[in-house]
This record gives C-alpha cells, structure tokens and sequence, in this order.
C-alpha cells in the first residue's frame, strides 16, 4: 500500500498545483489585457506632454518611455492571449512562446521604468532655465494683442503667469518699457477683459508654469514607473506558473496503479 498511495498522492497534489497554475495564469491573461490600456494612456500621455511643450525639452529622446510604453501595450495583448489559451489546454509551443514574450515585456518594462525615473530628475532640473529663457526673450506690449509665443502658449494652456509668479516679468528687459502689466496670457480665463494690467492683480493667474509643468511630469514619469513595477511584478507571477506547467511528470504512468482506478 504505500508504494500505490505515494504516487496516489503525488499525483492528486500535482494536479491541484496544475489546476491553481492555470487559475492564475487565466486571470493574469485577463489582467494583461487590462494592463495594455494603462499602458497606451501612460504612453500616450508623455508623448504628448512633451511635444506640447516642445519649447522646453529639445531633446527628442526624452519620450522614449511612451514610445517603449506602446510597444509595451502591443505585446500584452498576444501574451494575455497565450496565458489564457494556455489556462484552458496546455501547448509546448504556445507556452514557450508566452515564456519568450515574458521576457520581452520584463526588459520593456524595466527599460521604462529606469527611463521614467531618471528623465523625470534630469528634466526638473533643466525646466527652470528654459523656461527663464523664454520668459527674458518676451517681447510683449501692453494692449489687446494676444501674444502667440511659446511662453504664451504656455501661459494659456496651464493657466499660469511667469517661472514662478506674475512678478518674473518684471524682471525682463521689455517691463522697462510699459513695468505697469505683463502678458495677455497670464489672465485667468473668467475675466474675459483682463490686458494683464498689473492693477487688478487678481485677474492674473497667481501661481507659476515651472510648478504646474514639474507636477505634470512628475505624474506622468510616476505613472510609468510604477505601472511597470506592478505589471513585472504580475509578469513573473505567470511565469511562475507558466514554467510549473511545463515541467515533466516523471509519476505520471504511475497514477493507474491508483486504487480509485480499478
């Protein structure tokens, strides 16, 4: 009796371990999907944010992780495919191709995050100064026109005024001219006739574009960072259970002599 039971046992154990691996794999699958669309909107996101403000990041490579974040987002779809068609009925090839993509994903992901991490230090620092030069090259009058200049559009997209407030256009060459306004586009958007008179200060957006822009980088290299540490994170998770699947069963032919078969 012991030489049946063992195998018995062994064999009753490895098909709950099986049955629990392809459980975790099928609502990894569903989760991956899931993940692709976090993925595009993170994506999308930086690419976006830095070609609107092209004026302050010259540097074309700094929204390489959208870039990598799409590629990211078009390999979770055929890998949430593979790990629930894998849940359902086991395949050497299809498993070894999910173990593949796994990988994929795993250097896409810490790529990213090791990208996100360092652009949003490096590119803190480098706002400041750019956005200084923008505002010191400002040459702006006071009256109706509206102003289309980077620092304008800038202005007016983040509702802010200045680097930091209102008062760092007062330190420019062109206030020397006319130091009793500043640019159209520090108005709030309620008051419809504000012309940046420096009399009705409270018609001017009191707080600076260098904050508002750090916060809005900060958030979207956060964003990226943190969904590919969770996601790798869920990656191993099913490899982990993908590999356990894969692995021989050397007392399998055993299973017949199993007293519940005769």
């Amino acid at each position: 009796m012991p030489v049946v039971g063992l195998p018995s046992l062994w064999c009753y154990e490895e098909a709950n371990l099986r049955s629990f691996a392809q459980s975790v794999l099928r609502f990894l699958g569903f989760i991956f999907w899931g993940a692709a669309a976090i993925q595009v909107f993170g994506g999308v996101s930086v690419i976006l944010m830095f070609k609107n403000y092209r004026y302050l990041f010259q540097e074309s490579y700094l929204s390489l992780p959208g870039w990598l974040g799409l590629a990211t987002a078009l390999t979770l779809l055929p890998t949430g495919l593979l790990a629930v068609s894998i849940s359902v009925k086991c395949s050497r090839n299809q498993q070894g191709t999910l173990m593949y993509l796994l990988v994929l994903l795993l250097c896409l992901e810490m790529s990213s995050a090791a990208l996100a991490f360092s652009y949003s230090v490096k590119t803190s620092s480098q706002l400041e100064s750019a956005m200084g030069y923008l505002v010191h090259q400002h040459d702006w009058t006071c009256s109706q026109d509206p102003g289309n200049s980077p620092m304008d559009v800038i202005q007016r997209k983040l509702q802010c005024c200045g680097v930091h407030n209102y008062t760092d256009w007062l330190k420019t060459s062109s206030s020397w001219h006319h130091s009793a306004c500043v640019p159209e586009s520090c108005c709030k958007e309620k008051h419809s006739h504000c012309r940046g008179d420096l009399g009705h200060v409270e018609q001017l957006s009191d707080k600076g574009c260098l904050k508002k822009l750090e916060d809005q980088l900060c958030f979207a290299m956060l964003y990226i960072f943190w969904s590919c540490t969770a996601l790798s994170i869920l990656e191993l998770l099913a490899a982990v259970s993908n590999g356990f699947l894969m692995r021989p069963q050397p007392f399998y032919e055993l299973c017949i002599l199993d007293s519940y078969t005769f």
